[in-house]
């Protein structure tokens, strides 16, 4: 893998903690210019990143389309150029399907799918007069792989897996790249109570199946396998990566349940290839 090793101006949501706070910090470690989001105290987060002259930390709820908008136009005015787009900013639900009420599937959607689409539509404008730039979207092993308990917010994760793909093509001949990138359990604040919402209603029926899941996830809470410094150190080399890839998984439990999945696929194709394969018209067959 070759890289690049011009300066960088890179643009990253939900940035005060997670993911956000380790790519920020490794992006100005590693020379690069860096304009961080947070929803609120931005004056905090410039503190914790220790007020870095190639900083700007800028107030957005990536729900807001006008503010996504106006903090896209500060970074260009701020650096003259948003390099690469980092759509960290999410959250965890944690339900069975069935639980989830219709107002928590929405905030869900608005935060994981909406707030994402919300800010690509404001920094891309700005990469295709560039003519190059590179979006980075924050996925799951949740979203290459249903697990119990995780439906809803997998299927945020489906769909951002569902968009980078279609962008990454549309954007290609205009010299901008896209890329989905999947972590597996880190140990990072994803599972306390700062950024995981559980249900309040809890179904009897699925106590053998999600209850074990939430009871699972307050026992592994901060002992993923995942180190998110070096999660960082990986973000910044696909940020200065010449042809980076349109899907980069990112831990050993990720491809192993990748792998898993792709496998039983191969399997059920086998079990019904001639159903399958039966359903053309006659003509087309033949």
């Amino acid at each position: 893998m070759k890289s690049v090793n011009t300066q960088k101006v890179w643009f990253i949501t939900g940035a005060s903690r997670g993911f956000g706070l380790q790519i920020s910090k490794a992006v100005l470690a590693a020379g690069d210019k860096l304009v961080a989001t947070v929803r609120s105290k931005p004056q905090d987060l410039a503190a914790q990143l220790g007020n870095h002259e190639h900083l700007a930390v800028v107030t957005l709820d990536v729900t807001n389309e006008e503010q996504a908008q106006a903090a896209a136009k500060q970074a260009i005015d701020t650096f003259g150029s948003i390099d690469v787009l980092v759509n960290n900013a999410g959250y965890g639900l944690l339900s069975g399907v069935e639980e989830a009420t219709a107002q928590e599937v929405k905030n869900n959607y608005e935060v994981n799918v909406f707030g994402l689409l919300n800010v690509t539509r404001a920094v891309l404008p700005y990469m295709r007069v560039q003519g190059s730039g590179h979006v980075i979207n924050i996925s799951s092993v949740g979203g290459l792989f249903g697990y119990v308990g995780w439906g809803i917010y997998g299927s945020t994760k489906f769909a951002v897996e569902g968009i980078t793909e279609a962008m990454a093509q549309e954007l290609a001949p205009l010299g901008i790249y896209a890329t989905v990138v999947a972590p597996g359990f880190f140990r990072t604040e994803f599972l306390d109570h700062s950024s995981l919402v559980k249900t309040s209603n809890e179904i009897s029926d699925y106590a053998a199946t999600v209850g074990e899941m939430r009871s699972f996830a307050a026992v592994v809470n901060k002992k993923q396998p995942g180190d998110p410094v070096k999660l960082a150190q990986a973000f910044v080399k696909l940020g200065h990566a010449e042809k980076p890839p349109v899907h980069l998984p990112l831990g050993n439990d990720t491809l192993a349940k990748f792998r898993e999945k792709t496998a039983a696929f191969e399997k059920e194709i086998t079990e019904w290839y001639d159903v399958i394969t039966g359903t053309d018209h006659d003509d087309v067959a033949a």
